[in-house]
């Protein structure tokens, strides 16, 4: 049996399972966390330490059918500038309980499309951000740019204020894929957004690029990867599109019958593989693609790469602060989400009150399942000792957790004394391994996976 029918047996090309951008996954989030507990939890973060901030920006000029995220759409300036001010009063109510010294180590722009804030706003935005919680010592301030959406003048207030990387989406350079997918982003409009860039000394870039999109075909997407190649981003997001038109209602404009099958988009993630591989870029956990001096691959070298809700990392500290509307803090005690709604978050600050809406508190095996998941997920493996050591459990207790795994998919995980792997043929099913150690999702399914 080839390896494509192994994967197909074992159900791939079938599977449903999270990206694992956090564990327990946000359906899993419950109204119970509110904004008492996202007090309690910035509040104990020690002073002086490094934190991340994420600034959630969830307003589009257009709305492109593919995308899933939160956003809303609108052709004017004014809804973006009401957003700003509310996000600096926001910022107001974490300076009141953050601890004293506390700095950045990562600020991130997110959306949504961040590049549609106008420039002043931009200005007046970084800099109460500065006053607040000011970047530290090789801070990484990374903003999304929308290549159509950004000028001279936004540039030039994002450089001023210290944006040193850029993140741009590109998702595909076809033009009858892009007007499948409500996306018109031409390579010239995409490489002049670059060039404007670098040229404010901005020298770090990141890319998403998708795969599995409609009418996708190896050529095409081989023509789209090498004209990204041509930009010489540091790193890359690999991402397969996830079709739920039931969740994300614009996705009904895609035709379901242009998709690729489950076995084309296999083929079409390998042929974008090695085509980065081939130019110099290495492997970054499932869908990232990095050079080897970014800070990425150096990470993942090291075993220090993280996963949070932007995916990849090599971001070491302890807590994410989300503000914005939809945006999820990360603590070491749990997460908090805001209030999805722009009104409802908006009308909470205003208030004077922290919009948290949902979230989870660890408790039992959180921690450990969290932290066997992030290990297979970045580094296609998980050590015994370390979970011996950091969580007081037995190596006889994570025998047992891993033998059915590996009994389960064969060739495909590995499983000695030292702990449990996934060897390079099983990769595609990384997901799926990480899936058996998630035991709300086991629960769901009427299986146990105890400790």
């Amino acid at each position: 049996m080839d390896t494509e029918s192994q994967l197909a047996r074992l159900g791939l090309f079938d599977a449903r399972v999270p990206r694992y951008t956090s564990y327990p996954t946000a359906p899993q989030f419950s109204a119970a966390i509110g904004g008492d507990h996202f007090a309690r939890w910035v509040k104990a973060i020690p002073p002086g330490s490094p934190v991340s901030l994420y600034l959630h920006v969830p307003f589009c000029r257009r709305l492109c059918w593919f995308c899933a995220c939160r956003t809303q759409g609108t052709s004017h300036d004014d809804p973006v500038i009401a957003y700003v001010e509310t996000l600096k009063t926001e910022l107001g109510l974490l300076q009141r309980i953050l601890p004293e010294g506390v700095t950045l180590s990562r600020l991130h722009w997110g959306g949504g499309t961040p590049t549609m804030i106008p420039a002043p706003q931009m200005t007046e935005l970084a800099r109460v951000i500065q006053n607040v919680v000011p970047l530290g010592d090789g801070a990484e301030f990374s903003v999304e740019i929308d290549p159509n959406e950004i000028d001279e003048a936004r540039l030039d207030a994002l450089a001023a204020a210290g944006m040193n990387r850029a993140s741009i989406g590109v998702q595909d350079f076809d033009p009858e894929i892009q007007k499948v997918i409500g996306r018109d982003q031409s390579y010239e409009v995409t490489r002049r957004a670059v060039e404007m860039i670098r040229a404010r000394g901005v020298t770090s870039l990141n890319a998403d690029i998708l795969y599995g999109l409609p009418h996708q075909t190896s050529a095409r997407l081989s023509d789209s990867v090498q004209k990204l190649l041509s930009l010489s981003p540091d790193r890359v997001a690999l991402y397969g599109y996830a079709h739920v038109p039931w969740m994300a209602r614009r996705q009904q404009m895609i035709p379901s019958d242009t998709l690729p099958r489950p076995e084309e988009r296999l083929a079409l993630f390998e042929t974008a593989q090695k085509l980065f591989n081939w130019d110099g870029y290495v492997d970054i956990g499932i869908d990232h693609f990095a050079r080897p001096e970014d800070g990425l691959a150096v990470a993942a070298r090291n075993g220090r790469l993280k996963r949070n809700f932007q995916g990849y990392t090599d971001d070491t500290a302890s807590a994410l602060i989300g503000l914005g509307a939809s945006s999820i803090s990360m603590f070491p005690q749990g997460y908090a989400q805001m209030n999805a709604a722009t009104s409802g978050w908006t009308k909470a600050v205003r208030e004077g009150a922290f919009a948290t809406a949902r979230g989870h508190e660890f408790q039992g095996e959180d921690r450990l399942r969290a932290r066997i998941i992030e290990a297979l997920m970045c580094d296609f493996a998980v050590q015994t000792d370390e979970l011996v050591r950091d969580f007081g459990v037995t190596r006889a207790s994570m025998n047992a957790l891993f033998a059915p795994v590996a009994e389960k998919f064969g060739a495909f995980v590995r499983h000695d004394a030292r702990g449990l792997s996934i060897p390079a043929d099983g990769r595609p099913l990384t997901r799926m391994i990480a899936a058996q150690f998630d035991a709300y999702a086991m629960a769901k399914t009427g299986h146990s996976s105890a400790i």
